[in-house]
């Protein structure tokens, strides 16, 4: 009797010991939770700044401040140098490119961003106010519509630490950002074309791209040396975290370009290895890569294969290339940018 009544308990035991695992599983490899929030789009890309600060012991490199950015500084206290931690983006197509988009009416891309970092919520939300045109209440949550050059740019403070923002035409973006930031987080969650590629970018990747490529398009003119075709492309790259705290390791970079068939995929394969090959034979009559021990290991580590449909590109660059690039004096001259001048640069 004893073992009767003991049997269902260690049963109800192992079954939410089970259903515990899984749902950490699925996490583990469920897209960052503010990649989660962006809507449908034909590209994302994501960033995690936090591992620069374990590859490099001094700070992150000044910026030069234009006046919109220093007053954008002044006023809210939030240097993007210093307190942004991630930033994920969608990037939406106009539905008129080869294959269509997800901006209906735009005459080229939009976006639409999640920010996570250290936030005023007072005195940004005054920012806002005072820059916005006008304030919409929308699930309890202000959504601030700036007009720019033509163009709407809506913004809302969906908590502490996140902030949303999106040029697209349509105000049912950042609602959408606003409902999903609303509902219990799901590791089944996100855009469909991230469901789709996001099992495929490497485990705690600090910085990853997944997008679909469309050569004949305008503004992917630079890309038709590499896609003749249509295809999904996935870039990611992973580290070792241990190493990276002792400032040695490297990043592992890996690009796969998904294509409709084989021969495609071979195409990329061989166009890719042509322009590697070319690009390093350009570099060492210079003798830039000789120059610098990294520089020589990232170019020594290229590989390109094909792997049935898919063209993959690997290659390990050492995070010596990272800190040389942040501590390098030449980059204080470059200007720092809040999302409105953000949003100028890309409205030109």
């Amino acid at each position: 009797m004893r073992l009767k009544r003991t049997l269902p308990l260690v049963a109800a035991v192992l079954v939410i010991a089970a259903a515990v695992g899984m749902a950490v599983q699925l996490r583990k490899h469920a897209p960052p939770e503010a990649a989660r929030l962006l809507p449908a789009a034909d590209a994302f890309v994501y960033a995690d700044f936090s591992w620069l600060h374990k590859i490099t012991s001094a700070p992150l490199p000044a910026v030069s401040r234009d006046p919109e950015y220093e007053q954008f500084v002044q006023q809210t206290g939030f240097e993007f140098e210093r307190d942004l931690e991630s930033v994920a983006v969608a990037v939406h197509y106009p539905s008129d490119w080869p294959g269509g988009g997800t901006a209906p009416s735009a005459p080229e891309p939009r976006f639409s961003e999640v920010f996570v970092g250290r936030f005023n919520g007072e005195r940004l939300s005054a920012y806002l106010r005072h820059t916005a045109g006008s304030v919409e209440n929308y699930n309890s949550v202000d959504i601030y519509t700036i007009p720019l050059e033509g163009r709407t740019f809506r913004v809302a403070i969906l908590s502490v630490d996140s902030v949303a923002a999106s040029n697209d035409d349509d105000p049912g973006a950042i609602r959408g950002i606003v409902d999903r930031s609303r509902r219990l987080a799901s590791p089944f969650g996100g855009p469909a074309l991230l469901r789709r590629y996001y099992k495929h970018v490497a485990w705690a990747s600090p910085v990853w791209v997944v997008a679909r490529i469309e050569p004949s398009a305008p503004e992917f003119e630079g890309w038709s040396a590499i896609f003749t075709q249509p295809a999904d492309l996935v870039i990611s790259a992973s580290y070792n975290p241990l190493h990276l705290s002792l400032h040695a390791g490297a990043l592992h970079l890996r690009a796969e370009a998904w294509a409709a068939t084989d021969a495609v995929a071979r195409d990329i394969t061989d166009r890719t290895s042509a322009f590697l090959a070319n690009f390093h034979t350009a570099e060492l009559s210079v003798g830039s890569p000789g120059s610098d021990a990294d520089v020589k290991t990232a170019f020594d580590s290229l590989q390109v294969r094909q792997e049935s449909t898919r063209a993959v590109l690997s290659a390990t660059l050492p995070t010596g290339l990272f800190r040389k690039l942040l501590e390098s004096p030449s980059r204080n001259g470059e200007p720092g940018a809040s999302p409105v001048s953000t949003e100028r640069v890309n409205s030109r």
